[in-house]
């Protein structure tokens, strides 16, 4: 990382140090332009399509190693995972649910998984 590209992300860090999980879910939901009659489904269908973008940049460091990437390649993957995270606080939102409640119970739902050593393995109802 350059030396600009690490004061950025100092600043960065040190601007948002404080903001919890549902302030941005606030922040990101009030730029969220999409009909109501697709709520859920935009929002789905966006954060399917981003989660692509994610992949696909992973698999372009499998394929041809970090040496080969652009200096910015951590940034632009952090940028993708943005624009998930965005489409997460939209459909959390359109659920009438917050993020922090989503979490909070996929950490529960974690824990208990890992209490019953089922952590590996396949299916919902582990």
């Amino acid at each position: 990382m350059s030396k600009l590209e690490n004061e950025v992300k100092q600043w960065m860090e040190e601007r948002y140090k404080d903001m919890n999980v549902n302030d941005y879910q606030d922040k990101a939901v009030a730029t969220a332009i999409y009909p109501e009659t697709h709520k859920i489904t935009y929002p789905a269908l966006g954060m399917a399509g981003e989660a692509g973008e994610v992949a696909n940049k992973v698999k372009k460091i499998i394929r041809d190693g970090k040496k080969s990437l652009p200096d910015d390649w951590q940034q632009q993957l952090a940028s993708e995972i943005g624009d998930v995270l965005w489409y997460c606080a939209a459909l959390a939102r359109d659920l009438d649910m917050s993020l922090a409640t989503i979490m909070a119970a996929n950490l529960d739902k974690l824990k208990t998984r890992q209490e019953q050593g089922k952590l590996g393995g396949s299916g919902d109802k582990r």
